[in-house]
């Protein structure tokens, strides 16, 4: 078992497989050219996995793949794959922009994928060109509906933006209710790649917007979610993720490991080990050392409220969000 300093237990582990991806959203990366790190330079899906392994020896039950976007690399399933067959009953998750998710759903769900995130900031096709400056709408939609039908469990992920999609928050709130897939509105989070002139919007508003259409009432935090939960009358339950507060750190679970082998004990902070020398040597000894001893660094809580306005440098393209 995993026990950090402030006596959490850490069980999630997020692998951003790939930094690259082939969108390029204005609240993450709109400038980065389209380009990628050298084969070299990351780790192999065997490396990775022995570190995998370490890690649900460790109490880690619970993994989630990210990117950049996780399906531009080849052959994602067999990663999968290999986890799955190694521990069948872990929590096998993914997060995807959903654009090649079409072709890619059912050889996911028979390796062993369970759930999936899909980023959906709108659903206007002109709006989703805008944001990720790329014709992407159509591919999106039609990846969800085959994730659906092939039995996969989705999630939306929505960013509000003053602006630009501020007049959708019903609208895809609908979306997602007929489909019975949650959704789960997350704050703006600036950060120093992204596009200078974007105003986010926070929770108070968005519950104004659904509140002149719905009943609902306060849930709260649900086990490690940083989601705040709200339940329509009507049993449908949707959520908010406000990064600037911490409510939810007191119960972090998780930690991220970047394509480059770089282990990461928060999504804010830029502090880091590499378990890349040691998985890659095959020393699995000082992999597991490298795992302790960033679970027992990890944090009390994030940066994002301090009170100097720090701005993350931190490339959530690399570290998946």
């Amino acid at each position: 078992m995993l026990i950090d300093s402030f006596n959490r237990q850490v069980n999630y582990l997020r692998i951003s497989v790939t930094e690259r991806c082939n969108f390029r959203c204005q609240y993450c990366m709109p400038e980065k050219p389209f380009s990628w790190v050298p084969k070299e330079k990351i780790l192999s899906f065997e490396a990775l996995f022995s570190f995998v392994k370490v890690c649900i020896d460790e109490g880690i039950n619970k993994v989630r793949i990210t990117g950049g976007e996780p399906l531009l690399r080849e052959d994602l399933h067999k990663f999968i794959r290999m986890i799955y067959d190694y521990k069948s009953d872990i929590d096998l998750a993914m997060t995807t922009n959903g654009y090649l998710l079409k072709n890619a759903a059912l050889r996911l769900k028979n390796a062993g994928l369970q759930r999936i995130n899909v980023s959906i900031d709108t659903l206007k096709p002109e709006v989703a060109y805008r944001i990720a400056q790329k014709d992407v709408l159509v591919q999106v939609l039609e990846g969800v509906n085959e994730a659906l039908r092939v039995g996969l469990k989705v999630k939306i992920n929505t960013v509000p933006m003053r602006g630009i999609n501020e007049g959708e928050i019903l609208d895809i709130l609908e979306y997602c209710k007929v489909r019975d897939m949650p959704v789960r509105f997350i704050e703006y989070m600036e950060n120093v790649h992204a596009q200078v002139d974007i105003k986010g919007m926070k929770s108070s508003e968005l519950l104004a917007i659904i509140g002149s259409q719905y009943s609902f009432c306060d849930e709260g935090f649900d086990g490690h979610s940083p989601s705040h939960y709200y339940r329509l009358d009507d049993g449908y339950v949707f959520g908010i993720i406000e990064p600037y507060n911490d409510d939810f750190c007191s119960t972090c679970n998780r930690i991220r490991l970047t394509a480059e082998g770089l282990l990461i004990p928060c999504l804010y902070f830029d502090e880091a080990m590499s378990i890349k020398e040691a998985v890659e040597q095959g020393n699995i000894a000082d992999a597991a050392l490298i795992l302790k001893e960033v679970v027992r660094t990890k944090p009390e809580k994030n940066r994002w409220g301090d009170a100097d306005g720090e701005v993350s440098k931190r490339a959530f393209y690399e570290t998946g969000g």
